[in-house]
């Protein structure tokens, strides 16, 4: 695994996840986390559910893993025909799940809203909010089809060992869905009523077109060439279906858990199921930016040592991935944690985003930070499963994970009578239960990863992260005691500050313990200054 491959991929995701975060700014500003832009949130829950189990999920790792494997062993002709086959399948079948699920949208829309119309709360829904729901799901599903393509060309480009566009496609989705979606939003409803929503749902749509467009260029330039073949008995599309089978429950059981969240989150408000959707937007910054990117660059390589057998250069390879997870997150996770709020205010407080929505947020996103490591983590961990072959011990975890995250939710909203943070905390321990099985069960099957210097250097990153945690707290008492009434271009700047020198006093803290990936780091930054 190129360390520097990763480097680029992380900054290819990141710009992806600023433009996310944009997007996600735009609509607090229009709108508030308020039960209208719950709404919207709630239609997009079902196509984005099926974009993880199928597109990003299990049809991108069963892919990239097969057609690794097929160009290893039998060169770019019989990979390219094997993704032609693939291609037309996913064209096939996600059309057709996008016809069932227009014409399933009023019962989807009852689904998640049955918590709202259990009888426990005053909260139940009006039909015009029901029926504006179903509206947005119906609009939105073609998008499951597009980004689902998108996702098949991005694994060949991965295969192929092109990461930077793959990488950077989903800005095009962002901008897509922003550009698009506020011009046909304030054309259908300049005042920014619940019909502009509809405008943003089409939006949602164009972004997805977008996404897949855009690498086009980079698939041709590595010889492919798209022919219909609906020869799908071909060895290698059986293979692919085959990991699917468990990897569609498995490899997005966070996801699935977020979806029962916010049947939960309903319950509550439909306000409840925008304060988490803020909280969670912001905890995907670090997994998109570091564990993704890890994972990208890591699947490609595990499929490849795992060709005929686990090779020697299997288990090191997990290993760096894991701990290049550890050195990247654990200070994201620290930095959202304690600066929770201050980031909060400046990044959503605007419009008729109020102080209140502000620490409802904040309460979801420090429950969200407590599994943040595992949560990233598993992006790296579960599809190395795929990649030996041992693709059902996932499932059977995620099983027991689902479980959990059911009793949980229950447990902490209808018998302890928490507030929706508790949601957020079920998905962190959710996600910790979920790594920790997956890793003792790896040990078993590939041999020990290396869990005593990981171990280790968890330890070391702790201390570093301490000092870290440390200047955060101090910048909270003094920098940030009054959200409400300080200009945003001193909370901008105040942030910033604090972020910088908490990251350098992590960094450095990292460093003076020997950790590798400060070192790894240090050298690329070197490198780039020199040039």
């Amino acid at each position: 695994m190129s360390a520097k491959a990763t480097w680029k991929v992380s900054a290819a995701v990141m710009a992806s996840r600023v433009l996310g975060l944009a997007r996600e700014m735009m609509f607090t500003t229009i709108f508030g986390a308020t039960d209208l832009l719950g709404s919207f949130q709630l239609a997009f829950r079902i196509p984005n559910l099926l974009r993880d189990l199928f597109a990003e999920g299990a049809l991108s790792q069963a892919f990239v893993t097969t057609f690794s494997k097929r160009l290893k062993s039998e060169g770019d002709e019989s990979a390219w025909a094997l993704a032609n086959k693939m291609m037309t399948l996913a064209t096939v079948f996600m059309s057709l799940i996008t016809v069932v699920g227009i014409l399933a949208a009023p019962w989807l829309v009852d689904l998640l809203t049955m918590l709202a119309r259990d009888g426990t709360n005053d909260r139940a829904l009006g039909p015009d909010q029901i029926a504006l729901t179903v509206t947005m799901v119906r609009v939105m599903y073609p998008f499951i089809l597009l980004v689902s393509l998108a996702a098949l060309v991005m694994g060949m480009l991965n295969a192929k060992n092109v990461f930077g566009m793959p990488a950077l496609s989903s800005c095009f989705f962002n901008l897509g869905s922003m550009i698009g979606g506020a011009a046909i939003g304030y054309w259908m409803d300049p005042k920014w009523g619940p019909q502009s929503l509809i405008g943003f749902s089409i939006g949602v749509v164009i972004g997805g077109l977008a996404q897949l467009v855009c690498q086009f260029p980079a698939l041709r330039t590595t010889g492919y060439r798209f022919a219909m073949d609906f020869n799908w008995r071909d060895s290698g599309v059986r293979q692919i279906l085959r990991l699917m089978g468990p990897a569609v429950i498995s490899s997005s059981v966070v996801q699935v858990n977020v979806v029962v969240n916010s049947m939960f989150a309903a319950g509550i408000s439909l306000a409840a199921v925008s304060w988490l959707n803020c909280a969670f937007r912001l905890m995907q910054l670090p997994i998109g930016i570091f564990g993704v990117a890890v994972a990208t660059v890591t699947l490609p390589a595990l499929s490849r040592a795992a060709i005929g057998g686990i090779s020697p250069e299997f288990s090191p390879t997990l290993a760096k991935g894991l701990r290049l997870v550890a050195f990247l997150v654990i200070p994201s996770t620290i930095g959202l944690a304690v600066l929770a709020e201050p980031i909060i205010s400046v990044i959503y407080e605007h419009g008729k985003f109020t102080a209140l929505q502000r620490e409802q947020t904040a309460l979801a996103l420090r429950a969200y930070g407590y599994g943040l490591v595992f949560y990233a983590a598993l992006k790296v961990l579960q599809p190395a499963f795929y990649a030996i072959d041992k693709r059902w011990f996932p499932m059977l975890v995620s099983f027991l994970a689902l479980g959990l995250n059911l009793g949980f939710n229950y447990l902490f909203v209808y018998v302890f009578k928490w507030g929706h943070e508790s949601l957020a905390l079920t998905t962190s321990i959710t996600a910790s239960v979920n790594f920790l099985l997956l890793y003792l069960a790896m040990r078993k099957f590939s041999g020990d990863p290396g869990t005593v210097p990981l171990l280790v250097m968890l330890g070391k990153l702790l201390i570093a992260g301490g000092l870290m945690a440390a200047v955060c707290m101090l910048a909270n008492h003094y920098l940030f005691a009054d959200l409400a009434h300080t200009k945003i271009w001193l909370k901008i700047i105040l942030l910033s500050a604090t972020m910088g020198a908490a990251s350098l006093v992590y960094f450095i803290s990292a460093q003076a313990l020997r950790v590798a990936e400060a070192g790894e780091a240090l050298g690329m930054i070197t490198r780039k200054l020199r040039r």
